[in-house]
């Protein structure tokens, strides 16, 4: 089976959904995030402020490769991942590329009930409503180019997760 790939933009869903789309086709959850924070032995925010974005994203393009290699999994990526066109390329490969949205409403609440978050607190001044428009205008596109959409504002995590198996069911016909 290929891999099912959540990309969106952070606050949209892609762990929660994720663990609950892997134990619905009974394969495995891969959470990028979490696999580099392990092999690095820091948080994402920690590894920001010590080393900067540039360290963040090569460490990121390595767990991209490391994933896109495996089959039978979903993928949760962080959602910035596909600002790299050749992150994207190396999971669509073997995977179906699932986009999860939300409303910038749903995004604040959800981002503000997880703590920090270096891509929207160092941005616009710190105004987070200002950073997540602006990102999700940066990124729209690139979200665009999934295989699959979804919306999850409003909408439980298995509400979402049923609607990714109905998605794949057609688009693997």
């Amino acid at each position: 089976m290929k891999n099912v790939v959540l990309i969106g933009f952070m606050g949209t869903g892609k762990t929660s959904i994720g663990r609950l789309l892997a134990a619905r086709l009974g394969c495995a959850f891969h959470d990028l995030d979490r696999k580099i924070e392990e092999q690095h032995g820091m948080s994402i925010p920690a590894m920001f402020a010590q080393h900067g974005e540039p360290y963040f994203r090569a460490r990121e393009k390595e767990a991209v490769h490391a994933a896109a290699s495996r089959s039978n999994a979903v993928i949760a990526t962080g959602g910035g991942t596909v600002k790299d066109p050749e992150n994207t390329a190396a999971l669509r490969k073997n995977g179906i590329l699932v986009a999860l949205t939300a409303d910038v409403d749903t995004i604040l609440q959800r981002t503000a009930a997880h703590g920090t978050r270096p891509v929207l607190d160092s941005a616009d001044g710190g105004d987070r409503r200002a950073a997540v428009v602006k990102l999700l205008e940066e990124r729209r596109r690139l979200y665009e180019d999934a295989d699959i959409t979804v919306d999850t504002s409003g909408r439980s995590p298995l509400e979402v997760t049923e609607r990714i198996l109905q998605e794949i069911r057609i688009w693997r016909k």
